[in-house]
């Protein structure tokens, strides 16, 4: 794979950074591509044509705005190969997962946001006045203007085009920061951008990283209208600190430390591969993922030996072989976290069923971030890895006796975004569902999300809610007109 060179896109065009860093697989070390950061000079820039773009945006037609939002789609589509072969790369995932989730969602994210767009009703209300006539009030719709978008590593081109597709839709323009682990899709975005004729200054793309880079440049930028932000907790919590003297909007979706509840009723072997699947489903690098599983009592021993062997099944390969079912962590760096947590556990008093540390290979691949499927039972619920987000391919399990037991176990978290709950009793599963203390709720399955639903968490894990007519509250600033008839 030859070195890219990626730059920022400003104002329809790209350009050279203040300075370059290096990105490498890290499924093997390689360099693959030269990234230029942004100075401070050059997101001012951005800023710029985003705001002077804005007006003529935002009074486009419905019609003439999505327009534009389908054309990034088909271009998606149209490069498909070259965007898969940008998020391995950049994320060393198995080409299963890229090819069948990131890819195709990168591209869906522009539809769907382009067919509420045209489908928005409106809030109207007919009211009698004292005098004894009536008034008409309705709601009127604006962009909120121009908004910073900061991507996450994860899920790189899904997670950037779930921000950047509803900020377009609704009228807005564009500033966008991708993470600086994962730079390779956004600037193939922008190329798409470019492809499609996008009006200039409509989307802009920064590189960089977060203080005293691009990141913090964005947020600290008077100009700046509101932030939108996928990634840790701290860092939301430092980009509030960023935008609280403008009393600028934010839309975070943080971190967690999600927990799946197994009843001794549920489907056993759905279960298995259900919760399997929430634990190590790109390496563990998800949001969503399941760190904390409580099973019932009477099928514990056996649950933990189950998902045993579903962890030791996982095909840890090069992430180009369709036989890998795990590839490397993101980086070099994000290894050490995790590595730091599974030592911690042992200290913290933690049986390893399995797992634990660094495979060896005897090949190029023991130059890239691998690591191991990990289970560990015997944790007490004080403990660290309990408490804090791991984000990588690791779980507790835990034994419980009564559904309101489990209940109090899995709400007791600072983080608030998701949860699973395996049962066949189906009065139960809603029961238990509606009593979790998160933004999200399954029961019996994982991963599945109809795009029109609320997304988001509570706590730790966030502020507000994306996906569907739920973007609005966040991209889109109502004007109450009441006309008195």
């Amino acid at each position: 794979m030859s070195t890219k060179t990626l730059r920022n896109f400003i104002g329809g065009r790209f350009e050279d950074g203040i300075r370059t860093f290096d990105k490498l697989n890290p499924a093997n070390g390689e360099l693959i591509a030269r990234v230029h950061e942004a100075g401070r000079d050059q997101v001012d820039a951005a800023v710029a044509a985003a705001r002077r773009a804005l007006p003529a945006w935002a009074a486009m037609s419905v019609k003439q705005r999505t327009d534009y939002l389908y054309a990034l789609a088909d271009g998606i589509e149209r490069r498909f190969d070259d965007f898969l072969e940008a998020e391995i790369g950049d994320t060393g995932k198995p080409v299963g997962w890229a090819r069948q989730i990131d890819i195709p969602r990168g591209a869906a994210n522009f539809r769907a946001f382009a067919e509420i767009a045209r489908t928005l009703d409106m809030e109207s209300y007919m009211t009698d006045t004292p005098d004894g006539r009536q008034a008409l009030n309705y709601a009127y719709r604006k962009p909120l203007g121009v908004v910073g978008v900061i991507s996450p590593w994860n899920l790189p081109l899904l997670l950037f085009t779930w921000k950047v597709a509803p900020a377009l839709a609704f009228g807005n323009t564009v500033v966008a920061k991708p993470s600086e682990v994962t730079p390779s899709t956004a600037t193939l975005l922008a190329e798409v951008a470019m492809e499609v004729g996008l009006p200039e200054g409509v989307f802009n793309l920064v590189h960089g990283f977060g203080p005293n880079s691009a990141g913090e440049f964005i947020t600290t930028h008077e100009d700046i209208d509101g932030v939108t932000f996928t990634g840790e907790s701290a860092t939301g919590a430092a980009i509030m600190k960023a935008v609280a003297p403008g009393v600028k909007p934010v839309s975070f979706e943080l971190g967690g430390k999600n927990a799946a509840l197994v009843f001794e009723d549920a489907d056993f072997d759905q279960a298995v591969a259900g919760v399997a699947n929430s634990v190590f489903a790109n390496c563990g690098q998800v949001c969503l993922c399941t760190e904390r599983v409580y099973v019932q009592r009477p099928i514990f021993d056996r649950f933990v030996q189950a998902v045993k062997r579903e962890a030791e099944k996982l095909v840890l390969g090069r992430p180009m072989d369709p036989a890998t079912t795990m590839g490397p962590l993101v980086s070099h760096e994000h290894r050490e976290k995790v590595l730091s947590y599974m030592r911690l556990a042992v200290e913290e008093g933690a049986t390893v069923v399995t797992g634990g540390g660094v495979p060896q290979f005897g090949d190029e691949r023991d130059n890239g971030a691998y690591i191991q499927p990990t289970i560990w039972t015997g944790l007490p619920e004080t403990a660290r890895c309990i408490k804090e987000e791991v984000f990588g391919p690791v779980c507790h399990i835990a034994p419980f006796d009564t559904e309101e037991e489990a209940i109090a176990l899995a709400n007791d978290t600072k983080y608030g975004l998701a949860a699973a709950v395996w049962t066949t009793n189906l009065v139960r599963g809603h029961r238990v569902a509606q009593a979790m203390q998160v933004g999200l709720a399954w029961v019996n399955c994982w991963f599945l999300r109809d795009l029109r639903t609320p997304f988001g968490g509570s706590g730790l894990s966030g502020i507000g809610r994306e996906g569907g007519r739920h973007s609005l509250h966040f991209y889109t600033e109502p004007t109450n007109v009441c006309v008195k008839l």
